[in-house]
């Protein structure tokens, strides 16, 4: 199956299911590139924004779980960006300039 990149966003609005949340991203952490946190204390949330790569089905179990959590919305965007199993890498629709 083919891995591709993604972006996953979290908002937390009731701070009781971060151990959980915290648990289900331990349990993806192979999926997980890269993670930012930001307490937005002056609106009461928090947002967790992670760069992710794995298959389709690897990112849509993870985020489900999380969107399940009550108190915690989530979103995803995967890119076109795919790298096969064996390594073969397809760019198409991506911009590989630098700017």
């Amino acid at each position: 199956m083919e891995k591709r990149l993604g972006i996953v966003a979290i908002i937390i609005g009731d701070r009781s299911s971060v151990s959980r949340l915290n648990a289900i991203l331990g349990e993806g952490a192979e999926l997980i590139v890269a993670r930012l946190g930001l307490p937005m204390r002056g609106k009461g949330i928090s947002l967790i924004s992670l760069v992710v790569e794995g298959d389709t089905d690897e990112l849509g179990a993870l985020t489900g779980k999380i969107g399940r959590l009550p108190g915690i919305q989530v979103t995803s965007v995967l890119t076109k960006f795919k790298e096969a199993s064996d390594g073969e890498r397809s760019d198409e629709g991506i911009d590989t300039n630098l700017y």
